[in-house]
């Protein structure tokens, strides 16, 4: 097979043959960055989106950003409520508020839902995580006012919260001792989150389904929460993996709950969106775990897809003959959406990529036939990243 056999240009009609492609119509397409900030993929994503919703019935989108300050971003979506400065200083984490695609696309979501019935989502999928972790104050304030007769008094988890710097101390993250996350303190507070939950569980009926769900995903995060201040006290080898481990198992779970919007569009690193196990180099160690995606994938099937992405040219750093992204260059068009198995039976024996470029993570020739789909953008600028870690 020819590599142009695999690919054709992106525009709609190649989103929606894609679609059709499949086995079956997903709740959750995930749409992978190799980097972040990269303006020429915001841009795609956003065209890719604005068709999934005029022609394919998509009704949601969701990003990996913290699920908390989402819902700021979601109540300007739904209702107008706020302002779209404040909302985009406030509503998102890791220093995507200032990507103008970002920005272009909630505008566009708040137009739409201005002029149609029938109303467009946003959600976060991430923890309120960096590489550290913020304090359970929020999602356990927000859980407790949503309970009836919850098991002990709020000034008894004020209590044990402490000051919120204590809980929020970057830290941790280089050094455990600091980390009050295995504290006589933490502990009690994992044990009346316990209860907290157990309680929302027997008290379901009695809640709207918009405070069900928002109750829900401040049990999602309290919990999540707690477990990952829990492993940053970990003094093992096997501390920072299980860290990634707990943060993508907490996207999935909220990538679970958001399915039930579906069609959803999902917007994420490749190495959370991916269905094989992600890797990667952090300091002197190689970090392994199960990614967002495998786990979804475990109890979705055929109703999550992936569309991985892939750069050509970095700036002047161009891909090597011989590579996935090489092979890809060769195609007629500047953007191009690829069958990932296609691809794959196309470049057998493709060498992996490498670039000076630390926040790019180039495919992963081997793993390429777990996803279904490949977008390819032949030259892209380098970003320049406000802040925050690499993926």
């Amino acid at each position: 097979m020819e590599i142009r056999d695999a690919a054709r240009p992106l525009d709609g009609a190649a989103v929606s043959a894609f679609l059709r492609s499949l086995p079956a119509r997903p709740d959750l397409l995930g749409l992978g960055e190799a980097m972040h900030f990269v303006t020429e993929l915001g841009e795609a994503r956003n065209a890719i989106f604005r068709h999934l919703v005029e022609h394919e019935g998509f009704r949601a989108f969701a990003i990996e950003s913290d699920c908390l300050k989402a819902l700021l971003v979601d109540e300007y979506v739904t209702t107008g409520a706020g302002d779209l400065d404040e909302v985009m200083e406030r509503g998102f984490s890791h220093g995507f508020g200032a990507f103008p695609a970002n920005r272009e696309l909630v505008r566009w979501m708040r137009e739409h839902n201005e002029r149609h019935g029938d109303r467009l989502r946003f959600f976060g999928i991430d923890g309120p995580l960096e590489y550290w972790a913020a304090s359970p104050r929020e999602a356990l304030a927000g859980l407790y006012a949503l309970v009836d007769g919850p098991p002990c008094s709020w000034e008894t988890i004020d209590e044990l919260l402490g000051p919120d710097a204590r809980w929020s101390d970057e830290a941790t993250v280089l050094d455990p001792s600091r980390s009050i996350g295995q504290s006589d303190d933490a502990r009690r507070l994992r044990l009346i989150t316990d209860d907290l939950i157990t309680l929302l569980e027997t008290q379901a009926p009695r809640l709207s389904p918009a405070d069900r769900e928002r109750a829900e995903l401040y049990a999602r995060t309290a919990v999540g929460l707690l477990r990952y201040h829990h492993w940053m006290a970990d003094t093992s080898p096997a501390r920072v993996s299980r860290l990634s481990a707990v943060r993508d198992a907490l996207m999935a779970a909220n990538l679970r709950a958001i399915a039930a919007h579906g069609p959803v569009l999902v917007f994420s690193h490749n190495l959370h969106l991916q269905r094989s196990g992600s890797t990667m180099t952090f300091g002197d160690q190689e970090l392994a775990w199960w990614s967002a995606g495998a786990l979804v994938s475990a109890h979705l099937g055929d109703r999550y897809a992936f569309i991985a992405s892939a750069l050509g040219a970095l700036g002047d750093d161009g891909p090597p003959p011989g590579t996935l992204e090489g092979a890809l260059a060769t195609l007629p068009w500047e953007r191009a959406l690829a069958d990932a198995r296609a691809l794959a039976a196309a470049v057998p024996g493709a060498a992996p990529r490498t670039s000076p470029h630390y926040a790019y993570f180039p495919l992963d020739p081997a793993q390429i036939g777990t996803a279904d789909g490949v977008l390819f953008l032949g030259r892209v600028r380098v970003p320049d990243w406000p802040r925050g870690p690499r993926e």
